[in-house]
């Protein structure tokens, strides 16, 4: 887990800690409901029209609309890498959306912390 403030950080790496920091406010601000929508939007923005699906090159190509146009080809295919359940070297919906929660494992903690009431 990426701790916060952390000064040893690459450049590609920020664009995480962004990421973490904001998926948590976009879940407060429009309910869980609202932010599955905003993440099928953003899938859809990504995914290659053709075939319903995010590759490689759709996302490098449609990364910056995201905010993630800093992040370098190793970094994608990571993040290609880390979401790809099924490993058939694509992203579909299901995989994307998993992918964005686990980048932010706060919103998990929170949710869990208000459905259970621990």
């Amino acid at each position: 887990m990426i701790s916060r403030g952390t000064s040893s950080l690459g450049s590609g790496k920020s664009s995480s800690v962004q990421f973490q920091d904001f998926l948590p406010l976009m879940a407060r601000k429009l309910g869980v409901e609202g932010l599955i929508q905003e993440l099928c939007k953003g899938f859809q923005l990504l995914m290659e029209p053709s075939t319903g699906k995010i590759t490689f090159q759709s996302l490098k190509r449609n990364a910056s609309r995201l905010g993630l146009g800093e992040l370098r080809d190793n970094e994608l295919l990571d993040m290609m890498r880390e979401g790809d359940l099924d490993g058939d070297g694509v992203l579909d919906q299901m995989e994307f959306c998993i992918l964005m929660v686990r980048q932010a494992p706060e919103l998990m903690e929170e949710e869990a912390h208000r459905v259970f009431d621990f």
